[in-house]
């Protein structure tokens, strides 16, 4: 009985200002409860920003720190040929074009490695290269072509050849294109050990 009594009441409109009183609270209270998730999404994007960012860096680091590590086992295996016992300094003053140069070879008789220097060589004709020669008991076997580099000295390591028999010096030439498989040009120098 008594959920008729509030039907019984006559229906009454609000007066104009109540209206307004009650939108601008609801305003009011939604406006609260916007800000808190705009500064909540905010915070997001930033920690994501901040994220790749770190994500970033740790991949470039990471790259850097590897090329560094094998730039430092390069610099230990050189300094390994220039200090050990069994090595001997061979300097070969070499004329090209006019111009003095010299090729060094730190020759290590216990690994049977040489580090060799060219300092100075004059730039070759376009097409043509420096080519470095193990002189050994079977005849002239190809150690390495030297890149045309102007100014820049070359440094490269080379290995011994195997079956090619005991080496017994070396030589340079200057070689058509990406170099031969026997010296074609002229000789730069010629050095019995």
């Amino acid at each position: 009985m008594t959920d008729w009594v509030g039907m019984s009441a006559k229906a009454r409109t609000p007066p104009p200002a109540l209206k307004a009183r009650v939108l601008a609270r609801a305003g009011a209270a939604g406006a609260q409860r916007r800000w808190p998730l705009a500064l909540a999404a905010g915070l997001a994007l930033m920690a994501g920003g901040l994220g790749w960012w770190g994500w970033r860096q740790t991949d470039q680091l990471a790259a850097e720190r590897a090329q560094m590590a094998t730039a430092m086992s390069a610099y230990h295996d050189t300094l390994s040929l220039l200090r050990s016992p069994g090595t001997r300094v061979i300097q070969i003053p070499v004329s090209t074009n006019g111009q003095a140069g010299a090729v060094t070879i730190f020759a290590d008789t216990m690994t049977h490695r040489w580090l060799v220097t060219c300092h100075h060589l004059a730039t070759n004709q376009p097409g043509q290269v420096y080519q470095l020669w193990f002189i050994t008991s079977t005849g002239m076997v190809s150690a390495a072509v030297i890149p045309e580099a102007g100014n820049i000295p070359m440094v490269k390591a080379l290995e011994m050849p195997k079956g090619a028999g005991t080496v017994m010096g070396a030589a340079m030439s200057i070689e058509p294109g990406k170099g031969s498989p026997s010296p074609t040009g002229p000789i730069v120098f010629h050095y019995l050990l």
